[in-house]
């Protein structure tokens, strides 16, 4: 065991914690890990749960096409198949959680160095990871896409690769597709913004040596979630992991690789990638929700895999969004993108960063939530902020007011229909990078993108549903007769977008009191005799006092 304690959970207690918060799911049936486990998984994203539904599966009877079993444990959906699992994770109420990674990235902790780890309880080297059954073909790791995907995946992992010229580690969050039980290849992103990784690579290519990489799996949620996280290059991931955990994560060096890794993981795959040669990987399902074809990446030869005594796999689901993956991401972006709006350019009205998850990923359609009467300036500074400050994403950014529900696709064709004009608020930019897609990120072409200001230009009349109290009333009154359950869908009650009289107010209550009668006595006192105007004239045009509220 490691020889400095801790307060942080690793992977295990998580999964405990889960169970304890009624969010995780134990299979103990055989399970196919190649054609079976993530399509179980992914029915809970495309099967019309809500996201407060969806749990963490736990599977631990583990088989393989072949039928092979496998003592390893493999949970699916552990970090974030929803937010509450995530806040989870990061141990805190889920509206602090931007609060906690502006706090870990401004006061990063260095980790601690520890002469023992529970990751090194199980040692493999040479003839133990050459063969069927031995190495990367030991592990339970699963097919993500059937039907697609050519290898079992690691998408849980943390690849962790040094800068050769100042020694700072990166840790990211990249595909490892297995070739053998001593190879995999790994893929990088070399787009602008992508992998830091990556540039690791670019040196050592330019030197001439091979590139060391420890591939962590299973790692403390506290690490976990740096790695999708998008930081400055020169940060390393395992200081801001601290800063989350409020203390230094305990850190051994690898067996056969000069680099660090966190002590309580749960497997570490340690070796070198020549960056000279190139292989074959993929196709598989991406993140942006298309198969990505294949494409050369770099091979990574396994020089030693490492492992609790009792160790547990973690799987990503990514591919289509909502996925894991992308709740990963959401949470993490959402409060960038504010921080940005608010602190750095200082921007007034901003009240919150919303990236259209479903089908589209976060990449390519950003909401920015504004408040009423915001002055135009601050709408389009907030929309150009918004677009511009990550090169693979916000294609489409619009700009909308808080009664749009950012997460309905069915609010935002509301207000596009209604609130904005397409000749005066609507501004089309170019040179975009094509980013994270279908199509090559590197192959020249350009993109565009689309900044549309659909926030109210002036008072509206009130959205035509039941106000509030009669709705609530009504909710519980459709409870009590034991009609089929129901999910209030936003919007699920009227109220007020400005143009709203006291008088009309008060009309409404008399006669959802059955006094309508009153109300017509009172239009009847105001009846007009005139050649100068004709029906559908508004009451303002002809009768003084309406201008007063």
């Amino acid at each position: 065991m490691a020889d400095t304690s801790y307060s942080y959970r690793d992977l295990q207690d998580h999964l405990k914690e889960l169970k304890k918060s009624d969010l995780l799911w134990t299979i103990d049936e055989p399970i196919d890990k190649d054609a079976e486990m993530h399509p179980l998984v992914r029915w809970q994203f495309r099967g019309g749960m809500a996201e407060a539904d969806r749990k963490a599966f736990l599977f631990t009877n583990v088989v393989d096409g072949k039928g092979r079993k496998f003592d390893i444990p493999v949970a699916v959906g552990a970090l974030a198949a929803n937010q509450a699992i995530y806040a989870v994770g990061m141990d805190t109420a889920l509206e602090d959680i931007s609060a906690k990674w502006g706090n870990a990235i401004a006061n990063p902790i260095p980790p601690r160095m520890v002469n023992s780890a529970p990751c090194q309880e199980i040692i493999w080297q040479g003839s133990e990871l050459i063969g069927e059954g031995k190495g990367l073909d030991a592990l339970p790791i699963p097919i993500s896409t059937p039907g697609f995907d050519s290898a079992p995946t690691l998408t849980a992992a943390n690849c962790v690769t040094k800068d050769p010229d100042t020694d700072i580690q990166n840790s990211g969050t990249y595909r490892c597709a297995f070739k053998a039980s001593d190879r995999m290849v790994i893929r990088m992103a070399t787009r602008v913004g992508g992998a830091g990784g990556y540039v690791h690579w670019q040196k050592y290519k330019e030197r001439g040596e091979k590139m060391p990489c420890a591939v962590v799996v299973g790692c403390p949620p506290y690490v976990a979630f740096t790695g999708p996280q998008k930081l400055p290059i020169d940060l390393d991931e395992l200081d801001v992991a601290g800063g989350l955990a409020g203390e230094p994560i305990n850190a051994i060096k690898g067996k056969t690789v000069d680099l660090l890794v966190p002590a309580e993981a749960e497997v570490i795959i340690e070796g070198y990638i020549d960056p000279e040669v190139l292989e074959p990987e993929g196709p598989f399902g991406e993140s942006h929700g298309h198969v990505a074809l294949e494409e050369f990446n770099m091979p990574f030869e396994v020089t030693a895999i490492t492992r609790k005594k009792n160790a547990v796999i973690p799987s990503y689901i990514s591919q289509v969004a909502p996925s894991e993956s992308s709740v990963i991401k959401r949470v993490a972006y959402e409060p960038l993108f504010l921080n940005h709006l608010k602190n750095v350019l200082g921007i007034r009205g901003v009240q919150k960063v919303a990236l259209h998850e479903p089908l589209t990923g976060l990449l390519r359609v950003t909401l920015i939530i504004m408040d009423k009467g915001v002055p135009r300036t601050e709408i389009w500074r907030a929309l150009n902020g918004a677009a511009s400050f990550k090169g693979d994403m916000g294609k489409i950014t619009i700009a909308v007011n808080d009664d749009i529900d950012p997460d309905s696709a069915d609010s935002i064709l509301w207000a596009l229909a209604y609130r904005h004009n397409p000749a005066a608020d609507v501004q089309l930019l170019s040179h975009r990078s094509q980013g994270h897609g279908p199509k090559r990120e590197h192959s020249g072409e350009e993109d565009g993108t689309l900044l549309i200001d659909a926030t109210m230009k002036e008072a509206m009349p009130p959205l035509a549903l039941p106000e509030k109290e009669y709705m609530e009333k009504a909710k519980a009154l459709w409870e009590r007769l034991d009609l089929p359950p129901i999910r209030p869908e936003t919007p699920w009650h009227g109220y007020s977008l400005g143009d709203w009289h006291s008088r009309w107010a008060e009309d409404a209550k008399r006669a959802a009191e059955g006094d309508y009668l009153e109300n017509g006595k009172r239009t009847l006192a105001r009846q007009q005799k005139s050649p100068d105007f004709k029906p559908e004239t508004s009451v303002r045009q002809i009768e003084d006092g309406w201008d007063e509220e």
